[in-house]
């Protein structure tokens, strides 16, 4: 079995940041960032900090690739997943390459897989990681853990090699890991998960310890979650009710600062995932005959939201 020895991280955001300094720190494998344009014009020799320590951490350009990496990373928001970025992941591969996504949603691995080859990509989901991105600085206090596993519906469904390569170059970072045995099914937990609280965050203004706290708050975000169990159900992926109470008691492990990734965009300003969140959930229960009032109404609140925060809005415009 080939060690992994090179790895390429797209994505500099809380949780890019966060898997550089812990390969950095704990092993001596060679991890760098991986972008081009203004990307990499701010990433190259540039200095990040993490949890109170300066990192430089090298960044390669998808033009200038020398020799495939062993595994690439994927930890990107979905609107920042395009054509053109697609292509620059592949660009980095090589026969043996592994592709690991992290991103929120249930897309990724598709679209990946359309460009760079199915039989590259590992499906896989990050959980319980509190990374957070403020004033020029990464924090995070949980690494979570990153969980993954074969698809049961392709040719290498039996392939564990390659789940044990990815798990060795884990361990030597130091990132909690876990190899799922139905990882569709945990994807799905994941989907339900950030469903719940990554909407009610944004919608609320509120990070982890809210939640932990205030029952009121809770209950939004179980009513989206229930949503996601029954569709799931309904496409013959076994979530239960008790997934819900399996996430929460993951909840009250995380910092009570600590802030989903959807509460930072905002907060931040910038374009939300909601679209692969509620969105998707709307268009599943559409197609499924399931009523999703609960996620259709947060996926108004929060387009509203972003139309407020983010630019100019329409409904500052003068009415002739």
């Amino acid at each position: 079995m080939k060690a992994i020895e090179r790895i390429a991280i797209f994505g500099a955001g809380a949780m890019g940041a966060a898997y550089a300094r812990l390969f950095t720190d704990n092993s001596d494998l060679h991890v760098c960032f991986a972008a081009r344009g203004d990307r990499f014009a701010r990433l190259d020799g540039a200095t990040i900090n993490v949890n109170g320590r300066d990192y430089t951490i090298p960044v390669v350009h998808p033009d200038r690739v020398e020799r495939s990496f062993d595994l690439v990373l994927v930890a990107l928001k979905h609107h920042h997943l395009t054509e053109s970025v697609l292509k620059d992941i592949n660009a980095l591969t090589g026969s043996d390459t592994l592709v690991l996504s992290v991103m929120n949603g249930l897309e990724s691995e598709k679209l990946l897989g359309q460009v760079c080859g199915y039989e590259k990509i590992v499906p896989a989901i990050a959980v319980g990681i509190d990374a957070v991105h403020e004033n020029n600085r990464f924090t995070f206090a949980n690494p979570g853990k990153i969980i993954f596993g074969n698809d049961p519906d392709l040719s290498n469904a039996d392939d564990t090699d390659r789940l044990e390569q990815i798990k060795s170059a884990l361990d030597m970072g130091g990132i909690p890991n876990e190899i799922s045995p139905d990882i569709l099914r945990t994807m799905w937990w994941k989907f339900m998960v950030n469903v719940g609280v990554n909407q009610s965050s944004a919608v609320l203004g509120a990070p982890y310890g809210v939640f932990q706290n205030l029952p009121e708050a809770r209950a939004l975000m179980v009513a989206l979650m229930q949503e996601v169990v029954a569709l799931a159900r309904h496409r013959g992926i076994n979530l239960q009710p008790s997934d819900i109470d399996q996430w929460v008691d993951v909840l009250n492990t995380l910092s009570p600062d600590g802030k989903t990734s959807m509460l930072q965009d905002m907060e931040a300003k910038r374009k939300t995932e909601v679209e692969i969140f509620a969105g998707a959930v709307e268009v599943m229960g559409k197609e499924d005959t399931i009523p999703t009032p609960v996620n259709s109404t947060f996926l108004n609140l929060i387009r509203v939201k972003e139309k407020i925060t983010i630019g100019k809005p329409e409904y500052m415009q003068p009415v002739v």
